[in-house]
């Protein structure tokens, strides 16, 4: 089999099930939906002697993403899931705060933050709220709130909400690869900021999913798909690296050191300041 190793990247709500990422990934991506059509790229890949490495493109809001994934590449012919690895996600909320964290960082002080994303099932909306509420929790903005694409509120019915709480200006803050429209609001200045990941830092983090993915295979002989399967149960998969941090250590050793990242239990309203 041939050592080249073919990138695919597999989509779910937050990238509008592959969409989103047209433009902003390498064309050398393969870029997929979960399900047949990942099935059939990566039995076509193996069928042609090509190794895969596929990345569950998510930020924290669909694990369930992960584990599906996984079901999938196990219910391929072990033929042709041969040479085939499954790498972490490619962020979790944690990520997804501090990208958000960012993007909040240059917006104005005195704008309202909606961070919006594409509507999920209960528990992955419920996750935005509270992104979003450590978002404002560590940021300078008074007053943030929430908004899904398909859901409830909208990016319009966010708006209109920001503006009845007062705000004349308001930024989307893109929780997803997939970027809402900007809504017409009378009276009120609406901009988006850039997507959460910059398609520069994008590549780099890719790049690191594929490169510790390869390396726990030639290592350890683990193709990550049994890591996987079980993503959804515990909201991630058992380690995952925050992007940019040093990839320099064994992954022969059981994770029992903590990561430096905030928790916060419980998801509801985000508070707004009063002042």
């Amino acid at each position: 089999m041939s050592d080249r190793c073919r990138v695919i990247a597999v989509c779910g709500h937050e990238a509008a099930y592959g969409e989103a990422l047209h433009g902003l990934v390498d064309p050398a991506v393969t870029v997929v939906a979960n399900g047949r059509e990942l099935f059939r790229t990566v039995a076509a890949l193996s069928r042609r002697g090509e190794r895969s490495c596929v990345v569950p493109m998510t930020l924290g809001r669909d694990p369930e993403l992960v584990a599906d994934t996984a079901r999938t590449l196990r219910a391929l012919p072990a033929a042709e899931r041969a040479g085939t690895v499954l790498a972490e996600p490619f962020g979790t909320s944690q990520h997804l705060v501090a990208w958000l964290r960012a993007a909040a960082a240059r917006a104005p002080e005195t704008a309202a933050l909606l961070v919006t994303a594409p509507a999920g099932d209960p528990f992955d909306d419920a996750e935005l709220y509270r992104v979003a509420s450590l978002v404002r929790r560590y940021g300078n903005h008074g007053l943030v709130e929430v908004a899904f694409a398909g859901g409830d509120p909208d990016p319009s019915e966010g708006v209109r909400r920001c503006g009845l709480l007062g705000a004349r200006h308001v930024v989307l803050l893109p929780a997803a690869f997939a970027e809402p429209p900007v809504p017409d609001a009378p009276g009120i200045r609406v901009e988006r900021a850039g997507p959460p990941v910059a398609p520069a830092a994008l590549a780099r983090v890719l790049a690191e999913r594929v490169a510790d993915a390869r390396r726990q295979w030639g290592e350890r002989g683990d193709d990550g798909i049994a890591a996987g399967l079980t993503a959804a149960d515990r909201h991630g998969h058992s380690h995952t690296h925050p992007p940019g941090e040093g990839h320099d250590h064994g992954h022969g050793h059981q994770h029992t050191h903590p990561h430096p990242h905030p928790h916060v239990h419980g998801a509801g309203r985000v508070i707004r300041s009063t002042a």
